[in-house]
């Protein structure tokens, strides 16, 4: 996809500034979001320089692509967790079981994917995983639509859960390591691909073969999505990954390919990289020479350096802390009620005469369809002075919250499809900024792991919740209000993380 671009910059060494003037002009115009301290100081000075690389290259074509095919880890996240309970009723039917356990087994696999692959992108790199773990979901997925009984069919999904679980820690970390500073919303946009996974199309029952033809429809699409990522479109590794390793030139090699890609020109030399690298080591009196000082693991192995680091102050500590718990809390609650939402519909409306398959599968396009607006809404609120990332998923979480509660006020069908479309209007927001504010508060050589941590929280809890409607009563009202409680109270604890990054570079 990219000409070789080579790294003799003898040219263009007379043009550039001095290392201390690009430290300089770097901090000014392109602050980043950590305070001395609390990341290794050879990656920072590093990264402030792939930042400034990165941001004279500007938003071009390759992130432009990147943003479609990232797209696809939003959709597939979106789309296969819900799954379980689109096709929760006739699934019943056919295999007779208890229903929270096809939720149970499709959310153990997120679990094991967020842990595998969330971690494993910051020990063997961001490309592997980026395009296996669609893969998986899209080849299990489709075998799904073949099962014989419900073991099969759970343990396909669970399987399936291995894939999807990577895809949001690896995609959005791919994303941020590539996009300007001065683009970062746009990681909140990448939300419109969620609402789109909430749309998937209806499937008419024949002898209860509709839940069969929309697992086969979602698996071929997936797999489809998988092969444009794969072959039409070369995912660079990151150079952020690469400077953390030690790979300076690689690293600037990346840069170099992605502006020829873009049709700019890019000033970076791995001169310049190993310099700061250098004067960062000295500063701090690291004896390793820069161009061995490897900050990430350079084997493939797991490492707790990782998770060290994110608890490496007690700012950052906090940080970390305090968005594992929002994660947990919101995954706890959206998994009890989105997880059976059709089937609530299907219950509410059967006592307003319309629990059809039809009004049921209508209701959830309409539903994402919804969504779709909120993540170009939250786009521009991110980005709003005073306001920032940390309002509103604040202000966000707090009316998604307000529609849930709203619901059990409902005395007609009508009523309560109106209610929670501003549930998914304002919970496509919520979950927007949260799936960006999370990547852009950990530092890119941790972001997998930090990803990883969040991700797993969101997933355990994710299991928790059709363990609690194995004995819950889900026809009462009881678990909107809980969930609707929990989701105000996640929104709460946003106003105390102790970064916001608008305005700020992430590194």
């Amino acid at each position: 996809m990219s000409p070789d671009v080579s790294l003799d910059s003898s040219s263009s060494q007379e043009k550039k500034r001095s290392i201390d003037e690009q430290n300089v002009y770097i901090t000014k115009v392109n602050d980043d979001l950590f305070e001395e301290g609390s990341v290794d100081p050879v990656y920072q000075a590093k990264a402030r320089l792939l930042n400034a690389a990165i941001q004279e290259i500007g938003m071009g074509k390759y992130q432009w692509y990147l943003f479609i095919v990232a797209g696809f880890g939003w959709f597939a996240d979106s789309v296969w967790p819900l799954l379980s309970g689109l096709i929760l009723s006739p699934v019943i039917n056919e295999f007779n079981f208890q229903g929270p356990f096809l939720s149970l087994a499709i959310n153990v696999g997120l679990f094991v994917g967020a842990v595998f692959w969330g971690l494993g992108c910051d020990i063997w790199g961001r490309r592997w995983s980026f395009n296996i773990t669609l893969l998986i979901a899209g080849i299990f997925g489709l075998a799904s639509g073949g099962s014989n009984s419900f073991i099969t069919l759970a343990s396909l999904l669970a399987v399936l859960g291995v894939g999807v679980g990577g895809n949001l820690p690896v995609d959005s970390a791919v994303f941020l390591d590539f996009v300007p500073g001065s683009h970062q919303y746009l990681l909140t946009v990448l939300s419109i691909w969620w609402s789109l996974g909430t749309t998937p199309g209806t499937c008419a029952r024949s002898d209860n073969m509709g839940w069969r033809y929309l697992l086969f429809t979602l698996g071929g699409i997936t797999i489809v999505l998988w092969g444009f990522r794969f072959f039409a479109f070369k995912l660079e590794e990151s150079p952020r990954y690469l400077a953390g390793l030690g790979h300076d030139e690689e690293a600037v090699a990346v840069v170099q390919r992605i502006a020829a890609y873009n049709g700019r020109t890019c000033s970076l030399t791995v001169e310049d990289l190993r310099q700061a690298g250098q004067i960062a080591a000295e500063k701090t009196g690291l004896q390793e020479k820069p161009k061995k000082h490897t900050i990430m693991s350079s084997s493939s192995s797991y490492s707790i350096d990782h998770v060290k680091a994110l608890f490496k102050t007690r700012r950052m500590a906090w940080s970390t802390s305090v968005l594992i718990a929002i994660w947990g809390i919101i995954g706890l609650a959206s998994t009890l009620y989105n997880n059976f939402l059709p089937f609530l519909l299907a219950s509410r409306g059967a006592k307003f005469g319309d629990s059809s398959y039809y009004i049921t599968y209508r209701n959830q396009v309409i539903l994402g369809v919804i969504g779709v607006p909120g993540a170009f809404l939250a786009g521009w609120a991110v980005e709003q002075p005073v306001i920032g990332r940390r309002g509103t998923l604040a202000i966000s979480s707090g009316l998604t919250g307000a529609f849930l509660f709203a619901t059990t006020t409902a005395r007609n069908s009508n009523a309560l499809l109106g209610w929670n479309c501003g549930y998914t209007f304002f919970s496509n927001i919520m979950y927007g900024v949260l799936y960006a504010i999370s990547p852009e508060v950990f530092p890119a050589k941790d972001r997998g792991t930090g990803n990883g941590l969040t991700a797993t929280a969101t997933r355990l809890f994710g299991i928790l919740a059709p363990i609690i409607a194995l004995f819950a009563n889900l026809e009462t009202a009881v678990p909107v209000y809980v969930s609707g409680a929990l989701i105000i109270g996640s929104g709460c604890l946003a106003l105390l993380l102790p970064y916001e990054p608008r305005g700020k570079a992430t590194i």
